[in-house]
């Protein structure tokens, strides 16, 4: 069966391009140029894959993105021109599994659309989630609800920071390089640039509670990568 992929973004142009792209790649697509319609129109089509721009009318993508990510619970993939690594970590922070900057390779995008596609499939299937309960010092983390407790206290976390929290702690005490975690977490090789894997880093230290200069709870080991602890910390 096709997967849905549902676009919004307000350059006619450039929304019937990735339409007409994406439709040749054995998708069904469907688009809306209207920020106040997109909400709307996710709770019908219930899409397999969101492409949110920012800059909409009527509603922008930050918006749309914080409204739909406790109902929708498929990947979105924000759209833009904006560069900014604030825009990055806020949408991110949203919850958006991914981030892609205009102008991108149409095969590009395709890549990253269907490494979302086998990711979301992949944690459905339950395939990351065999254990019922991970506990590392006062960290405890139940995959199959994607419940994270720090102290017994709810983490309020994304999709994917906790996908990437439980990986590092299904390997805490060693080292998992950059391009580890790509591969297996995200779903993709990495270029070399992406930094999607640095702001997931960033945003789970201020969560845990970390610090920021000096991390304790998730050190990087330089020329190794990333490495979680399994000692308490206060915080």
């Amino acid at each position: 069966m096709k997967k849905h992929i549902f676009i919004a973004e307000d350059d006619k142009k450039l929304a019937l391009l990735i339409k007409e792209y994406l439709e040749q790649h054995e998708f069904d697509v469907s688009w809306e140029a209207h920020g106040s319609h997109v909400v709307q129109r996710v709770n019908q089509l219930q899409p397999d894959l969101i492409l949110l721009d920012l800059m909409l009318p009527g509603r922008d993508g930050f918006e749309l993105c914080r409204e739909l990510r406790p109902q929708f619970h498929g990947p979105i993939l924000i759209f833009t021109a904006r560069q900014s690594d604030i825009d990055q970590v806020l949408g991110l922070e949203l919850g958006a599994d991914d981030y892609v900057i205009k102008p991108i390779d149409p095969r590009v995008l395709l890549a990253r659309i269907n490494a979302l596609l086998r990711r979301s499939h992949h944690t459905e299937s339950g395939v990351n989630q065999s254990a019922s309960e991970l506990k590392l010092g006062n960290l405890t983390l139940k995959p199959k609800s994607q419940v994270a407790l720090l102290n017994e206290q709810d983490i309020n976390l994304t999709s994917h920071e906790f996908d990437l929290l439980f990986y590092l702690a299904n390997h805490a005490g060693t080292p998992v390089s950059r391009e580890r975690i790509h591969q297996d977490v995200i779903g993709r090789e990495y270029d070399g640039l992406d930094r999607t894997v640095d702001m997931r880093i960033s945003q789970l230290r201020k969560k845990l509670g970390d610090n920021m200069q000096k991390p304790e709870r998730i050190k990087t080991v330089w020329g190794k990568g990333y490495l979680l602890t399994a000692e308490d910390h206060a915080g």
